[in-house]
């Protein structure tokens, strides 16, 4: 007669698993779930998992992210510079401000070292938010050169 009890007590250790799942969502904004799925994502249908969770949900919250997510992926794996310049100029310019104010939000976008990297990175910013990438209209002087 203690086989019976076996369906129970199964249902109240998943019950007592999940509650503590939600515990630890809740309680500092998830600060110590964080290191239980970054461990449990070493696990393959765990990670295609959360991978999915996460794309649905930022699919409902913000469609154009999603969207740019969906064309950036491909490359992530190997961020060579030109195959990022090159997803980022398929993306439709709400897609690209989507995409630029997540990576600000999350870090993404690093503080580059040199002018060179810093004017791109502006440029690109600026061609997020709608602007002329020249960033001056026809009123700007252009400098002579020298002989």
């Amino acid at each position: 007669m203690w086989w019976l009890y076996i369906p129970l007590i199964i249902v109240g250790v998943v019950l007592i698993f999940f509650g503590l799942l939600v515990f630890l969502g809740r309680f500092r904004n998830g600060a110590l779930l964080r290191p239980v799925i970054a461990r449990l994502s070493r696990i393959g249908f765990m990670r295609r998992f959360f991978t999915s969770i996460s794309t649905k949900a930022i699919e409902r919250q913000n469609p154009e992210l999603a969207s740019a997510i969906k064309k950036i992926n491909p490359i992530a794996s190997n961020p060579n510079p030109q195959a990022v310049q090159k997803a980022m100029s398929r993306l439709t310019p709400a897609e690209r401000r989507a995409y630029m104010e997540a990576a600000q939000e999350q870090g993404g976008v690093p503080d580059t070292a040199n002018r060179k990297m810093r004017r791109q990175a502006e440029r690109m910013q600026q061609q997020a938010r709608g602007g002329r990438p020249g960033g001056g209209g026809a009123s700007s002087s252009r400098k002579r050169k020298r002989k």
